[in-house]
């Protein structure tokens, strides 16, 4: 409007790596290989180390394993062997026969699997007030962690979240062993289901090497496999640099923001299909339009944020893993799809409201969710929250399903567990120096 006080333009600080991976070099060549080779007679070791369990009769043990691999990033190697362990896990379930924490990971491990384990089996652990908790600690967070693999209506897991929610905060008041107030301070603010994958994995290494009861050779496997796929990730990023300069976008396209190494950290594609949003959007912002409502709003600006196009890049990227149907599948625009759009759209707003206030910037799900309800910020980021919950269930309840292959379902939820990463605390990819530890501890700083 003519009017109103024109905004600056947008800048963007640049980018805080450089040509910084031209040059960096993790190892020689051959120390790569010589680290390959060791890796590998530890991997087989390991390997033994899971059939062993599996052969054994202690479930609580077989559980503890799978749940260590996977969180300390080397469960890809023994996929096969630990699909086999949790189906088996979960065609023998004996509800009557387990305590708390372990029905708890028990429930954790077959969801985040694809199992629709009923919710169900939390019953019997009900006080008389109807609440479920438990005065351990680790037992708590298991507890807190599987209820956050929750579908819609599961007013048991609905339930153990807000309960529980409050006590795990009130422990962080009191005096815990460092280990624990770590790991109750990420539960709090990411639970283990919606964590990147490798971030965690390096989080969890340093975590496990300080457990008295920990593997060593686990340990020792987890770690070479770590620094390999540095090494490999470094030389991607050589490479890509090379090929980012080449194409000189620093001085032809200074509209855009130098973030090369932040979209390996997001594998992030963007494709044309994305240009009709964007164009709908900077008719938004040159109108001054406000959506009515935040579901007006999402429409368009779902498309413009670039998940679909994401997740079928990542689907095509596996080449005959994935049909035909899969990719027309995915242009239906499902939940497991949608939901990771709604994730990465709304947080995005939400931690980038109060700067874009400063520029010339496209209308907000905040600015549509204040103008649809009469509210403000703070309010429309708690309904805007609400909304996020409601997709991560969405993402769940699809996956669940397993109505297509489960290696494309995860493409989905990891794509959700990016974004959700992405924008926690602030517009990481726009403020890329706040994400320069996290991707130094990713691609430079070896374990």
């Amino acid at each position: 409007m003519a009017s109103q006080e024109k905004c600056k333009a947008r800048t963007y600080t640049p980018s805080p790596w450089g040509d910084f991976f031209l040059h960096h070099t993790p190892c020689t060549p051959s120390q790569l290989l010589s680290l390959k080779q060791r890796a590998q007679i530890k991997e087989e070791e390991v390997r033994q180390i899971l059939l062993a369990t599996v052969a054994s009769s202690d479930l609580a043990r077989k559980m503890e394993l799978v749940d260590t691999l996977q969180r300390i990033g080397v469960d890809y190697h023994c996929k096969k062997e630990i699909d086999e362990l949790l189906c088996s896990v979960y065609n023998d379930w004996d509800t009557g026969s387990e305590d708390l924490y372990n029905t708890s990971l028990r429930f954790y491990l077959l969801r985040k699997q694809g199992h629709a384990v009923s919710s169900d089996v939390f019953e019997k652990f009900r006080d008389e007030q109807g609440n479920i908790s438990s005065d351990d600690a680790t037992c708590l967070l298991m507890l807190y962690n599987a209820a956050h693999v929750r579908t819609h209506g599961e007013e048991i897991l609905d339930n153990i979240i807000t309960f529980n929610k409050i006590r795990l905060q009130s422990l962080m008041t009191k005096k815990l062993e460092p280990e624990l107030a770590e790991e109750v301070w990420c539960t709090l603010e990411t639970p283990r289901f919606r964590r990147v994958k490798r971030v965690e994995a390096k989080r969890y290494i340093s975590a496990y090497e300080k457990k008295a009861t920990r593997d060593e050779t686990i340990l020792e496997f987890a770690k070479m496999d770590y620094n390999i796929l540095q090494a490999i990730y470094c030389n991607e990023l050589k490479e890509l640099t090379i090929w980012w300069k080449d194409f000189q976008l620093e001085t032809d396209l200074r509209f855009t923001r130098d973030r090369m190494v932040e979209l390996h950290f997001w594998m992030m594609g963007v494709v044309i299909h994305t240009a009709k949003s964007y164009h709908a959007e900077v008719k938004w912002r040159d109108e001054h339009y406000i959506p009515t409502n935040v579901e007006e709003h999402l429409q368009i600006s779902m498309s413009s944020s670039v998940c679909m196009q994401i997740t079928n890049l990542a689907f095509v990227s596996l080449g005959d893993v994935t049909t035909r149907e899969d990719i027309d599948w995915a242009f239906t625009f499902p939940k497991i799809i949608k939901g990771p759009c709604i994730v990465g759209r709304i947080g995005n707003d939400i931690t980038s409201h109060e700067r874009e206030q400063a520029s010339e910037h496209v209308v907000s799900t905040v600015q549509a969710c204040m103008k649809q309800y009469g509210v403000t910020v703070e309010e429309a980021n708690e309904k805007l929250r609400v909304i996020i919950e409601e997709a991560w269930m969405d993402i769940i309840e699809e996956f669940l399903e397993r109505k297509r292959p489960m290696i494309l379902l995860e493409i989905a939820v990891d794509l959700a567990r990016t974004m959700d990463f992405m924008y926690k605390r602030e517009d990481a990819f726009t403020l890329s120096f706040g994400l320069k530890e996290v991707i130094a501890s990713m691609y430079v700083n070896p374990v």
